[in-house]
């Protein structure tokens, strides 16, 4: 152990923390035929954390361009949307209702109100081509969409035909697209009368009444769709305890290293403004489990941003007083070192987090320089085990900046060899990961999810990883073929089979190509058949209309005569990376 003779162990404060009636305190309960930990103190469902949400009153909970939502006003119109689901649309605990939006307030709205509902909550990548929004739609069989303008119009053609129950359609400049009708999340007299018993409670006084749904921890909650490796996304299908349990566990990451350096619970936990810039998409587990649900529960400020761009991030941490803000490591870097840097008040800043992608240990420094004082942390997770399972915060971070920070107390971690044979200390392997924040497995995909999860809980991360002898986790490499974009998973067999599709197209492989900024780039190597002829613009053209445009190759070299492969046909892309870009160091893994 490298801490100091008055620096506690990893271990010593985990034993602290979670003792009897403190408050990460730990449970033990049957999750799908499995002893699972489980924080005692964690809401049991989304509804509840709606439910204390209304408890923060009239302290603003959204914050877009010059629009404000209290928790009262977001949870008014949340009880409202929700009845409208039940008693308008028919939607009954289990129906899927999808999202397709940029980050708006109604995002909140309709993820809430869905929740709420009983509805399994399905967040499409708003990113996303026509193609792609339609498969999310039929592969999750949706019964309702809410769609912002840009995203209905893009789905205008396919409407008609995917047998939705309705399309509701936010902040249509004109006329929505046929089929649809606009979104309504006002609430009215109406609203506030129970319809039963269950919902009297809640309309006593003043407000809207939910909808009365009985939910259990263990009730399926949402599908986040992640790209697969063999092409078609995957939806993975988290429960009520998945995404309850997140908020608890960052709370317990960020307040760990807080400890080890000496400082009590009670002075962490004191109350303090909360106001978080959101750079990333709702549509990510970051953005959704670490950020919307926690801001939630803990009665925090959650700054909304249509487009990412550094300098008005910085106007916004000056304007807002916004206390933390990250993102990917990338988009923490660009406000770090933006020339108008020192041209704002940052003053507010306590800290700066990021997870989703690789995090140079340089940019602890760069932070320290910066932001003198101000708490790093770095998180590990995917969307399979419903954003965290390790942090890297505080006196953890300064000590192992090139962690991800040791597991969660309610998490477990281990490396294993391809025979599944656990490793040594010290030893590279695939990172495998167990606790109630791993989901149920993949929607309507048992055979990728008796690959991926193992029967006693075990997730395949698909990561290789190495552990110290204190429990930190290391990420080497990915053991899965994908490239990180801006902190957007792209998986090369997804790009390689929509390059196939081109006639002209021989052969082709996808790799990542470094980039400063966004981390890397989509790159295509491409050998075309005997005859034909095509152009870079060419092709990225032919690609638009069927991947997203993150996906779209920015790099492509055409290529004589055949790509490299092993004997058994494989395509070596070490090889091929290397021809093309040189030896480069190996990348970590995404969310």
């Amino acid at each position: 152990m490298h801490s100091g003779p008055d620096i506690p162990t990893v271990q010593q404060v985990r034993a602290a923390m979670t003792a009897p009636g403190q408050l990460f305190e730990m449970d033990e309960v049957d999750v799908r035929g499995v002893r699972t930990r489980v924080w005692k103190n964690a809401p049991a469902t989304l509804r509840d954390i709606l439910e204390i949400s209304r408890t923060h009153g009239d302290k603003p909970f959204l914050v877009y361009e010059e629009e404000r939502l209290s928790f009262a006003e977001h949870y008014d119109r949340v009880a409202a949307f929700a009845r409208r689901l039940v008693d308008r649309y028919a939607v009954r605990k289990g129906d899927r209702v999808a999202i397709a939006m940029r980050n708006y307030p109604e995002w909140s709205v309709a993820f809430w109100g869905a929740a709420a509902a009983g509805a399994v909550v399905v967040p499409l990548n708003a990113w996303w081509s026509a193609a792609e929004l339609e498969y999310g739609l039929r592969d999750s069989g949706a019964r309702l969409l809410v769609a912002d303008a840009e995203r209905a119009d893009r789905l205008a053609a396919a409407l008609p035909a995917l047998g939705l129950t309705a399309a509701l359609v936010v902040r249509a400049d004109g006329t929505p697209p046929t089929g649809t009708e606009p979104f309504d999340d006002t609430p009215t007299p109406a609203d506030a009368t129970p319809a039963d018993a269950a919902s009297a409670d809640a309309a006593a006084g003043n407000g809207t009444a939910l909808p009365a749904v009985a939910l259990d921890p263990d009730d399926d909650a949402t599908i986040f769709y992640t790209s697969g490796t063999t092409g078609r996304a995957k939806g993975a299908l988290g429960t009520h305890r998945n995404i309850a349990t997140n908020p608890v566990s960052l709370a317990y990451g960020l307040l760990s290293g807080g400890v080890r350096a000496g400082r009590s619970l009670e002075e962490l936990t004191a109350p303090q403004p909360r106001v978080t810039l959101l750079s990333v998409p709702f549509f990510h587990a970051t953005g959704c489990h670490s950020v919307l649900v926690t801001s939630a529960l803990q009665g925090g400020t959650v700054v909304l941003m249509y487009k990412w761009d550094a300098g008005r991030a910085l106007r916004l941490i000056e304007r807002e007083k916004v206390t933390g803000f990250g993102g990917v490591p990338t988009m923490a870097r660009q406000v770090l070192t933006h020339p108008d840097f020192d041209g704002y008040d940052t003053s507010s800043l306590t800290g700066v987090s990021y997870g989703g992608a690789p995090a140079p240990p340089s940019l602890v420094g760069t932070i320290a320089e910066r932001l003198p004082g101000r708490v790093p942390g770095n998180g590990y997770g995917l969307t399979e085990t419903s954003s965290v399972t390790t942090y890297n915060a505080g006196v953890n971070y300064l000590e192992r900046p090139g962690s991800v920070g040791p597991p969660v107390a309610v998490c477990d971690v281990k490396v294993v060899d391809p025979a599944g044979t656990e490793l040594p200390t010290g030893e590279v392997g695939e990172l495998l990961i167990k606790g109630p924040n791993v989901i149920k497995g993949y929607w309507g995909r048992p055979e990728a999810t008796a690959q991926a999860f193992d029967a006693d809980g075990w997730f395949h991360s698909g990561d290789l990883a190495r552990l110290d002898a204190d429990g930190f986790v290391y990420i080497v490499d990915r053991a899965k073929d994908m490239l990180i974009r801006g902190g957007e998973n792209v998986y090369c067999a997804e790009v390689e089979a929509a390059l196939h599709e081109h006639p002209a197209v021989a052969d082709c492989g996808v790799i990542g190509v470094p980039h400063e900024v966004l981390g890397e780039e989509v790159g295509a190597v491409v050998c075309l058949r005997p005859g034909t002829t095509l152009t870079a613009e060419g092709l990225q053209e032919f690609l638009r209309p069927r991947i997203a445009a993150f996906k779209i190759p920015a790099h492509v070299w055409f290529r004589d005569g055949e790509l490299p492969r092993n004997p058994g046909g494989k395509l070596l892309k070490t090889r091929l990376r290397e021809e093309l870009l040189g030896p480069s160091p190996a990348t970590g893994p995404g969310t």
